[in-house]
């Protein structure tokens, strides 16, 4: 597997800029699922470290030009 992309981007959840990866395959298959989309390759995942004691992170989706594309707030949940 290929190391994903990463960008610092501001993260509205957050309110700072924080490191952002491109989503996996099973984040994406998860995302399409959701929104009824077959295309997903423009979202971002922001990687910040919420709680350092559980490794707890925001995961909340961004584009690359939009901060907020979503009324609320979109987190990826955590792969099993």
């Amino acid at each position: 597997m290929t190391t994903p992309r990463t960008m610092t981007l501001p993260c509205w959840t957050c309110d700072a800029e924080q490191q952002h990866r491109q989503l996996t395959r099973t984040e994406q298959d998860w995302l399409k699922e959701r929104l009824g989309r077959t295309g997903v390759n423009e979202f971002w995942l922001c990687e910040n470290v919420l709680d350092a004691d559980t490794g707890r992170r925001c995961r909340n989706l961004r584009t690359g030009f939009v901060m907020k594309p979503f009324p609320k707030a979109v987190r990826v949940p955590v792969p099993e």
